[in-house]
């Protein structure tokens, strides 16, 4: 009888019953001796405005009951859970960054060029058409899982590693961006094609995405992957790259001399390959944010001011793809994406890095 009895919700579910599932699990499922602790699993709103009335809605709830139902103890509220924050490469990026003397000197825009987060996935929408065409990859990739990578790729020393030190730290580097403009966008979308015998189906080939004109989509002509500008980057940089999965590696890219009696240059890869150092096998984020919200650790949660600023960045690039009615360009599945990333990248006389990396 003396035992506590803590419980922890873990909400996967549809936005629009997440305040209904949590003022239940408040009223009726809470532990009446230990701890409540809720976590919600994005997509959390669909921008400014419906993330800052559902913040508002679920802790105006959750304030009351901890006022006037003292006997449900304190239900605690971990707004943001996105699991690439327990990914071991995503949190050994400050230990890189600090603990280096060699990579903090050089972590300045007097160095880097430019700072790239490729995510790519060899699958389709697997059945979850339904999804993707109401909320689209841009609410569920980028406004979140790539937004905290950016974050914690450029954030100041904190103070502290306590979760609060952290978490004021990224909350500057987000309200110190400028809104995402149209102009600096590629918004793209796969197409069916055969390739070897085998045919990929498109997008619109899901039976669980809703029926679309398909003249609406357009085609861009030409292939700039193949071609060079200006100087040649690839022996002009070098690159530090971070592969967050699959084969979880850091290697940095280095111009190096072919042994031999001329002065050729090739490049070579200073890598660290986990599987090759490490024997042990790296825990799975979600493992690793459980624990966390078990031990009541938020260091690796998203704050509410948080999501707000990452909100913020593209409400309005959202607003205006929907409102004009912006077509997506049409690329191969399995490819590298719209052709016209790559003249967005010319723009700005970059290239998209290599996804092969170190083996």
């Amino acid at each position: 009888g003396g035992r506590l009895s803590n419980r922890l919700f873990y909400l996967s579910i549809p936005p629009n019953i997440f305040v209904d599932v949590v003022r239940c699990a408040s009223l009726k499922a809470s532990s009446k001796n230990g701890w409540t602790r809720v976590i919600v699993e994005k997509p959390f709103g669909r921008d400014s405005e419906s993330s800052s009335e559902l913040t508002r809605r679920l802790k105006q709830y959750l304030t009351e009951d901890q006022i006037f139902s003292l006997k449900l103890l304190k239900l605690v509220y971990y707004l943001g859970f996105d699991h690439y924050l327990g990914k071991e490469l995503v949190e050994n990026l400050s230990v890189l960054r600090f603990s280096n003397l060699v990579f903090e000197p050089l972590w300045s825009r007097n160095y880097i060029r430019n700072v790239q987060l490729i995510f790519s996935e060899d699958f389709r929408t697997e059945e979850r058409g339904g999804y993707f065409d109401n909320y689209g990859i841009i609410r569920d990739i980028m406004q979140n899982h790539l937004v905290q990578i950016l974050a914690l790729f450029a954030i100041e020393p904190p103070v502290s590693l306590d979760a609060e030190d952290i978490r004021n730290e990224k909350v500057k580097v987000l309200r110190s961006m400028r809104p995402i403009q149209l102009e600096d966008v590629v918004v793209g979308q796969y197409k069916g094609h055969s390739k070897g015998g085998r045919s990929y189906p498109a997008y619109i080939d899901d039976s669980t995405v809703p029926m679309v004109q398909k003249s609406e989509y357009k085609h861009v002509p030409g292939n700039l992957s193949k071609r060079n500008f200006g100087t040649d980057l690839d022996k002009a940089t070098n690159e530090l790259v971070l592969r967050v999965q699959p084969d979880e590696a850091i290697y940095l890219k280095i111009n190096n001399k072919v042994p031999g009696l001329g002065m050729r240059l090739d490049r070579s890869d200073l890598n660290l390959l986990y599987r090759s150092r490490y024997a042990r096998e790296i825990p799975d984020a979600y493992e690793r944010l459980l624990l966390d919200a078990i031990e009541g650790e938020r260091r690796l949660f998203i704050r509410s001011d948080e999501l707000d600023a990452a909100w913020a960045l593209f409400t309005p690039l959202l607003k205006e793809i929907e409102n004009k009615k912006i077509a997506p360009e049409l690329y191969p599945y399995g490819s590298r994406g719209p052709v016209g990333a790559y003249y967005l990248a010319a723009k700005h006389n970059v290239r998209w890095g290599d996804l092969g990396g170190a083996d």
